[in-house]
Parts: C-alpha cells; sequence; structure tokens
C-alpha cells in the first residue's frame, strides 16, 4: 500500500524528530530513543501539521522501510536505527550472512576508496542484505553504485554486527580491504 503525499511528509518530519532533532517539535528522547507518544503528537500538532494516534499508527505501519517501531502497549515510539543522536536502541549481535550491500552514489567513491565506508554522521554503517535494496539506496543520492562487502569475513576479523529490528544491518565501519565495488 502507497502512503498519502501527507503520510510521507509527515513521516519525514517524524524521523527528524525521532533520529535527528527531538526539539524540533519540542520533546525529548530516553536513552533508548523513546519518545511518549502523546507528546510526540502534542508536538507535531504544535508545529502546525496535523496528527493523530490514527494518522501515527498508520506510518508506523505503512512506512516501506519499517523505519519506526512502538514499544508494546504503543505509549513509546522509536526510530529503529540511523540517529546522528547518540541513543542505544538496545541492538542485538547478529551474525551476518556471506556478503552485505551498501548503496552509494558514484560521486563518494573515491573517498570510499580511500577511506572505507564510515558512519558519517550517524551511529552506524548502514548495510543491506540484498543488492536491490542497495541500489534503491544509491539512487536516493545520485548516480547509484551498490559495493558488496564480505561481512562472514568481517566477523571473523572481529567486526561485531548488529541487526536492527527492520532488517537493516548495522556496523562501524567497513574498510576497503573488505568489499568489491560493482559486484553482485
Amino acid at each position: 500500500m502507497e502512503q498519502s503525499h501527507s503520510d510521507v511528509k509527515l513521516g519525514r518530519f517524524l524521523s527528524l524528530v525521532l533520529r535527528h532533532d527531538p526539539h524540533a517539535a519540542g520533546i525529548q528522547l530516553d536513552e533508548h530513543g523513546w519518545a511518549d507518544v502523546e507528546q510526540l503528537l502534542a508536538g507535531v500538532n504544535r508545529t502546525g501539521r496535523r496528527i493523530d494516534r490514527e494518522i501515527l499508527e498508520r506510518i508506523v505501519r505503512e512506512n516501506n522501510k519499517q523505519r519506526y517501531a512502538f514499544n508494546e502497549d504503543h505509549t513509546k515510539i522509536r526510530a529503529n536505527q540511523g540517529h546522528s543522536l547518540q541513543v542505544d536502541v538496545e541492538l542485538k549481535e547478529a551474525q551476518p550472512p556471506q556478503f552485505l550491500y551498501h548503496g552509494t552514489a558514484s560521486r563518494f567513491l573515491p573517498a570510499i576508496q580511500a577511506e572505507g565506508i564510515r558512519k558519517m554522521g550517524r551511529q552506524y554503517v548502514h548495510l543491506s542484505g540484498d543488492w536491490n535494496t542497495a541500489m534503491a539506496v544509491g539512487k536516493r543520492h545520485g548516480i547509484p553504485v551498490v559495493i558488496t562487502i564480505d561481512a562472514q569475513r568481517m566477523a571473523r576479523d572481529g567486526v561485531t554486527f548488529y541487526r536492527a529490528e527492520n532488517g537493516v544491518w548495522l556496523c562501524g565501519r567497513v574498510e576497503p580491504k573488505y568489499f568489491v565495488i560493482g559486484a553482485r
């Protein structure tokens, strides 16, 4: 099901608030990234946007990237990953598959080849479990390139991997020795 234009816009604002800038809605996140749902709704409405619990539930349910999660009784909400804020979203270590993929734009390749894949402003490097998802991510940034990563070799060498609730794989950094550009 495709989200309405207004839901997409609200979803982008929620992403900003829950991942990067809770003050944009006048709220605070706890140490695990959780926001009180009632405070979030009130804060978003104070910005002139219109949201209620039904709209919020729909945005969370229909978000194609499964970006958000509620706690069990739906009184709190958080982003699953992608924070530039220092929060502990209680990720669990996971054994990665043989290969993971990173989608990027071709203009970033010189830096990536020299320095590896870095987390930049986020807490972790984001990796995809499949090539097509990585390609879609790369397209968002320009001419897409997919980098194939030997994740099992990284894990054998001591790199810790996590898997977010929405299936995104996370690690601290990917050194150039672990990847091939464009291989499928």
